[in-house]
């Protein structure tokens, strides 16, 4: 196992840049991912001559070539309800199945005047799609829905603050409906160190035998600016607010060009994966100016999730 560096970029990176959206926009990054049917599909932030995001979807047989749609599939709402929340636009995309309701459901960032805040939709055949709540207040961002009920209850990891300076910590809330959230615990913080600014889940959690694998971002602040890279750990399958196991370091981080060098430099910012016979396949956001593809076996993160063992059975 290479403790330091599980991932193996895919040699074609990045999968997806500015030149492969068939309309005009700034910049594509930070793509939710997930296998509809025979069919790989990214859901898309583009970012268009505004600096507003939209979702739009692209297609893919393979998982490494992806065909983009020709229109956006997700704007800014028009609705009254939504409109003066998504005025700014709609980020960061995560999708989650979750099959007791058969239902695939999208997580987002709602951006407007009084800041960013988490709203979730859902689709069944990625053609439709439908508003459910927005369901936090602001400032929130960085949520991933759990693939399936716990006792009864939809659970998310989301990330209040960690904005003008704040540090950002993991949080977890559950709820009945999708609508009204509550019980809401503090399970990752900030320590000094690789994430010492502040951290954010990335994918939803992906269910394994060991626990629910989660991946998450870091941010540390240096004299030449941020450092965006990527940690992971396990929470227990019946109590999801107990951490596991953790990596004692950042397993991904940016190396690359296109990585390094974009219009928000040194940035890994993960959305979506996929695992298949055993392999993850990891699509993240490079530099904020492009998509690109990482792949790691599934036992090498379990193993180093194994390395540092959490001290406390609840928030740390």
């Amino acid at each position: 196992m290479k403790v330091l560096h599980p991932f193996k970029r895919f040699h074609g990176n990045p999968v997806l840049s500015r030149d492969d959206i068939p309309y005009w926009c700034n910049t594509v990054f930070n793509a939710a991912a997930c296998k509809f049917g025979n069919r790989y599909l990214l859901l898309l932030r583009v970012e268009d001559l505004n600096g507003h995001s939209h979702l739009t979807l692209a297609r893919s047989h393979d998982g490494y070539h992806f065909e983009v749609d020709r229109e956006p599939w997700i704007t800014p709402s028009e609705d009254p309800g939504y409109e003066i929340y998504e005025r700014y636009g709609i980020e960061d995309p995560r999708i989650t199945y979750v099959p007791e309701d058969e239902t695939w459901y999208i997580t987002y960032t709602a951006f407007g005047p009084h800041g960013p805040r988490v709203g979730i939709g859902k689709t069944r055949d990625f053609e439709s799609f439908e508003r459910i709540a927005l369901i936090t207040e602001v400032p929130n961002k960085d949520a991933v829905l759990f693939p399936g009920k716990i006792d009864g209850n939809y659970v998310i990891l989301d990330r209040p603050g960690g904005f003008a300076g704040s540090t950002g910590a993991i949080w977890i809330q559950y709820s009945p409906d999708l609508v009204y959230w509550g019980g809401a615990r503090a399970l990752l913080a900030p320590q000094p160190g690789w994430g010492k600014s502040k951290l954010g889940s990335s994918v939803p959690p992906l269910k394994t035998d060991e626990g629910w694998l989660v991946f998450y971002h870091g941010v540390r602040e240096t004299p030449s600016g941020r450092i965006y890279r990527v940690g992971a750990m396990l929470l227990d399958l019946k109590d999801p607010e107990k951490i596991i196991g953790y990596t004692p370091n950042f397993i991904f981080g940016p190396e690359e060009l296109y990585e390094r060098v974009g219009d928000v430099p040194n940035v890994v910012f993960p959305c979506g994966a996929i695992i298949e016979d055993g392999i993850i396949k990891m699509y993240y956001g490079a530099a904020d100016t492009a998509i690109a593809l990482a792949e790691a076996s599934l036992d090498d993160i379990l193993g180093l999730c194994r390395l540092a063992k959490s001290r406390e059975t609840h928030a740390r």
